[in-house]
């Protein structure tokens, strides 16, 4: 299946795209709102005891105020409890960016005491460009940045796959901006592994130019992507646009996450990225949830997207 059909049958916000990634492989197919659980559920079953099953939110922006979502708070806890009834406990859920949208102390407080409420083993965070506004990234880093580096990245090892998460949303003019010291960081992480290691990468912005004229891309980002070529698997998981997208280069695969708060436009198809009024009824439709599975010794990811609807 191409990209455009992909999108053609499912929609920018349509049903939940469910993808399978070996080695760089990516095979796709469309699920709607009748068969994303029971696929998800399956999926848990399948993997077994020793599997890896994690969970991506993004975008909250809770202390958002606005005509395209008058609750965002109500709505991530919709979020939540969708997190906590798939069926199976994620050994970790990942927010990746902007979970508050002005970043105040009260702010992070409140994403953060709604998060505790996740049924999982660990949360962990990147931060978004609203994570970092006026202070570069000092409020956030006090709440969530225990145990990071620099400007809050990080690594960490489980059930066979690498994680890196990387803050791509400090330094940045329009793109998307790592630096030298990060890029640094992640060649001296990666060094030791084997290149048949899965690799899963979490950055706020995308890591590929998805949409240059908007900042949806990361100016330095081919750096890291060239120290990760040698890897037989790469996913990059990322939020910011706040709609579902797939591309895939080589053996990169990356993964744009929809958001809990409200739609951006399709790139181009408005003068800015600026938050998009829809039907009530269809507001969650476009927000959403994903899921990821992999079962050590398969070396196989399987990413399900869902609908809060």
């Amino acid at each position: 299946m191409t990209r455009r059909q992909l999108l053609r049958h499912a929609g920018w916000f349509g049903g939940a795209v469910v993808l399978t990634v070996a080695s760089g492989e990516v095979i796709s197919h469309i699920a709607d709102s009748r068969d994303t659980h029971a696929e998800t559920t399956a999926q848990a079953g399948a993997a077994g005891s020793g599997a890896l099953r994690f969970v991506q939110v993004s975008d909250s922006h809770i202390g958002f105020q606005g005509p395209a979502n008058m609750d965002v708070a109500g709505s991530f806890t919709e979020a939540i409890n969708q997190v906590n009834s798939l069926g199976f406990r994620p050994d970790f859920v990942m927010h990746s960016g902007d979970l508050t949208h002005l970043s105040t102390p009260g702010q992070f407080d409140q994403v953060k005491q709604m998060m505790a409420a996740m049924k999982t083993d660990r949360v962990f965070t990147v931060p978004g460009e609203h994570d970092s506004i006026g202070d570069a990234g000092r409020a956030y880093r006090r709440t969530f940045g225990m145990g990071t580096l620099g400007d809050g990245w990080y690594s960490f090892d489980t059930h066979g796959v690498h994680f890196i998460a990387l803050v791509n949303t400090l330094s940045l003019e329009k793109l998307g901006h790592l630096g030298g010291d990060q890029i640094d960081f992640v060649r001296k992480d990666i060094a030791p592994l084997s290149s048949d290691t899965p690799i899963v990468v979490f950055s706020h912005i995308p890591l590929f130019a998805m949409y240059p004229q908007w900042g949806w891309s990361t100016d330095d980002a081919l750096k890291v992507i060239a120290l990760l070529r040698r890897f037989s698997s790469v996913t990059c998981l990322n939020g910011h646009v706040h709609q579902l997208f797939t591309k895939t280069e080589g053996n990169i695969t990356f993964h744009s996450a929809t958001t809990t708060a409200y739609p951006l436009p399709k790139p181009g198809r408005a003068p800015a990225p600026t938050p998009q009024v829809v039907p009530a009824r269809q507001l969650k439709g476009a927000l959403g949830i994903r899921s990821v599975g992999y079962r050590q010794g398969d070396r196989e990811l399987a990413i399900t997207d869902q609908r809060l609807a």
